[in-house]
């Protein structure tokens, strides 16, 4: 049986002021379906008494179960893979120059969900680049789900999911076969770093960024909000930094001061020139 109306919009207020991900009414079903295995997680029979138990226990850890039941974490490697053409094409050219004094290049993967993003990013750095093994290279990834996090720095990946958008020859070359699963090896997961960061709370303090991937992440916010996000993003980029958005995804008419580059369906931004 769905949520009614009064039970819905307690969790809809819940997850905005946790997360400030924005769901539509019409999403009701969506949201009873994530509902559903929370509610059994605990031993309770349906949503509804959930929703109850929510009310009466503000402080406890189930609230944030809630809001990262209601999270998206659709991704794959080398997702929507002409962002990662442009950063293997023109970006990392461009940085190599760039940071030829320093050697130092810092990524950061915003919601970064269970890995596959930043993993593709050091895959391709490690193949491609081989000189970066003298640099001093972070690659820091972060997301708002404890899950993913936990998940991600496993490192191990379903057969599934290594057959969507991972090059056999990355495959090969970068994981170990583990039973019915694989995992990465240890010279790629040492290059990422993951931690805990919620969007729309405090940042952490990172060190000026090179490369911004922030991907399928804005479009689950208000307007408000991503201009807050965009400005925080801005204020910790480099000058001549990178910023990539998802496909569906703009900073037109939120930030003026990123202007978007002629790179095919990669969503790349930089900052304007003062």
């Amino acid at each position: 049986m769905p949520l009614n109306v009064a039970d819905f919009e307690f969790v809809r207020t819940l997850v905005s002021k946790r997360s400030a991900i924005v769901l539509d009414s019409e999403k009701s079903y969506l949201v009873e379906s994530r509902l559903v295995p929370v509610a059994k997680s605990i031993g309770l029979a349906t949503t509804s008494d959930l929703v109850a138990h929510l009310r009466s226990s503000p402080s406890s850890g189930l609230h944030q179960k809630v809001v990262e039941a209601m999270t998206t974490n659709e991704t794959s490697f080398f997702r929507d893979i002409h962002p990662f053409e442009a950063f293997k094409n023109v970006v990392v050219p461009d940085m190599l120059k760039r940071r030829e004094s320093t050697r130092q290049l810092r990524i950061w993967c915003g919601a970064s969900s269970t890995g596959q993003e930043p993993f593709s990013l050091a895959m391709l750095l490690r193949d491609d680049f081989p000189c970066l093994k003298s640099w001093s290279v972070r690659i820091i990834a972060t997301d708002l789900s404890d899950n993913v996090l936990e998940k991600a720095r496993r490192a191990t990946f379903s057969q599934l999911e290594v057959n969507r958008g991972l090059p056999a020859s990355y495959l090969v070359k970068y994981f170990e076969r583990r039973g019915l699963e694989w995992r990465l090896k240890d010279e790629i997961c040492s290059m990422v770093e993951f931690g805990k960061l919620n969007l729309i709370e405090s940042w952490p303090a990172m060190p000026p960024l090179d490369v911004v991937f922030l991907r399928n992440v804005l479009i689950y916010f208000d307007v408000p909000t991503k201009k807050q996000i965009l400005a925080k993003v801005r204020a910790g980029m480099r000058s001549d930094g990178y910023f990539f958005l998802g496909g569906a995804e703009t900073t037109l008419n939120l930030d003026d001061k990123f202007e978007r580059l002629d790179f095919d369906r990669a969503g790349c931004y930089r900052l304007k020139s003062k």
